[in-house]
This record gives structure tokens, C-alpha cells and sequence, in this order.
């Protein structure tokens, strides 16, 4: 396959190449996406389980052409260099369709600034796909005030980043936000809890507003950059950093990958 051509849809048991220039109004109903680099990706079967359910929530039907779909886009992914391929449920002119973006992947960082967001403007908090242009523009508000990444809180606690999920540390213990808060479940997060209980660390849930951070140390967690360091959250609390346990387990995380 043309690695030029970047946009397909899924159209009788194949991608066919959409032509950049249509302009038929689309809405994006569930999108996945993962870091593939040189072949390599972490938990490909949890995004895939991620992005069935979404779907089927969204009410498409086709778990079988799903899962074709699925398998031969992951095959149409390059097996070198670094990509971050985007997989997406979307309606066209009212019609469900399959179309899968091949993306290369933009610069990796091992840190990240963030920020509190003014609102939250997620209508399917649980479900990825719907918000995202919505928390595009939240991560454009961050940009203007010197961070990354903005936080989104659920009354006052500290529920979800834009496009992380957030842990942090006390002693030896690390928490999250309480599971049962609706937010998308994070598969980077969900895959850090997997390495905490194979090492025996403590996990746990806390209810904690930005203030309640400070002098913790705060990861934020994503499918692209695996975890990286919150060095500073703007006009919120001062954090602590531990530069020998997060290249540890950032190393931990990506050992973790396996060949598409």
C-alpha cells in the first residue's frame, strides 16, 4: 500500500483511498489510536476491544466487518519507523462507515506541563471519539498559558487529562482518579496498574482536587508518549519529580511491546 495515501474507507472487504478533496459532512462517533514504532505496539488487543465498544455503543452493529476491518488495517501499517495510525467509527451524510487515518507519528517527550481546564466540554465522557475536537481546543487554551496538557475536573476533583490519564504517587503507592468516575478507559493507565500489581506496588483511588497534589509526583499517561513526567501544572500545585522511577518504568512499559 502507497504510504502517501493516508485516509481509507473500510468498503467492501478492503480500504479504498478517500479522496482529500471530499467535503461531505462527517461526525466522528469513535476513534482509537496507538503508537506503533518499527512493528512494535503496547496492548493492541485493548485498543481493539476498546474501539468494538464504542462502536457497538454507538450503535454499529458489524462486530464481524469490524473485526476484518481491524485486522486489515493493522496490516496496512508500516513495520518500520514510528506511527500513530487512527482508527474511527464516523457517519457520512447520516450513514455509519469504517475509515482508518495512517498517521506518522509526531515528536515523543518524557515530559509534560499541565494546566486546569476553565470547563469541560465532553458530552460522552466515557466514550473516545465524539470530544475529541472539543478537547483540541481545551489543549489549545493550555498552549496559551504555557502548558500541554489540560485537566478536566468532575467537582472539583481530578478527573482526566485532554489526551492522558493521570496517576500519581504517595510513598510507594500510586493512585488514580476513582475508577467509577465516567471518563474513557485509558488503556496506557490501565496497562501501568497491570506493570503496579506485577511488582507488588500498592494501587489505589483518591478523590483529590489539583491542591491535594502537591508534592506528589504526577504522571500523565497516554497510547503515544507511554508515561511522562508532569514537571509543572500552571497556577496549580508545586510537584515533586523521581527521575529514576519514571525511566524505570518507562522502560518497564515499553519492554511490554509486542510486533503487530
Amino acid at each position: 500500500m502507497d504510504a502517501s495515501i493516508t485516509l481509507f474507507d473500510w468498503q467492501e472487504g478492503g480500504l479504498a483511498a478517500v479522496d482529500g478533496r471530499e467535503v461531505a459532512e462527517t461526525a466522528l462517533l469513535a476513534a482509537d489510536s496507538f503508537l506503533v514504532d518499527d512493528g512494535a505496539v503496547l496492548a493492541v488487543g485493548l485498543h481493539h476491544s476498546r474501539f468494538g465498544q464504542t462502536a457497538r455503543e454507538q450503535g454499529f452493529a458489524d462486530r464481524a466487518g469490524l473485526d476484518a476491518f481491524w485486522a486489515t488495517a493493522l496490516e496496512a501499517i508500516p513495520r518500520t519507523g514510528r506511527w500513530f495510525p487512527r482508527f474511527e467509527l464516523v457517519t457520512v451524510r447520516e450513514a455509519p462507515r469504517l475509515r482508518f487515518r495512517l498517521r506518522s507519528a509526531p515528536e515523543l517527550s518524557d515530559s509534560v506541563v499541565l494546566s486546569t481546564a476553565r470547563s469541560d466540554p465532553r458530552t460522552a465522557r466515557h466514550l473516545k471519539g465524539p470530544d475529541i475536537d472539543a478537547l483540541g481546543r481545551l489543549r489549545q487554551d493550555a498552549q496559551r498559558v504555557g502548558a500541554q496538557e489540560p485537566v478536566l475536573l468532575d467537582d472539583g476533583k481530578v478527573s482526566d487529562g485532554a489526551t492522558t490519564a493521570l496517576l500519581w504517587w504517595r510513598g510507594n503507592t500510586l493512585f488514580t482518579p476513582p475508577l467509577a468516575l465516567p471518563r474513557v478507559d485509558s488503556v496506557a493507565a490501565r496497562t501501568v496498574r497491570g506493570v503496579a500489581a506485577a511488582l507488588g506496588a500498592p494501587v489505589d483511588e483518591e478523590a483529590v482536587s489539583p491542591a491535594e497534589l502537591e508534592g506528589c509526583v504526577v504522571w500523565a499517561v497516554n497510547a503515544l508518549h507511554g508515561i511522562r513526567a508532569v514537571t509543572a501544572w500552571v497556577n496549580g500545585p508545586r510537584l515533586a519529580l523521581d527521575a529514576s522511577r519514571t525511566t524505570a518504568w518507562r522502560a518497564r512499559l515499553s519492554a511490554l511491546a509486542r510486533p503487530l
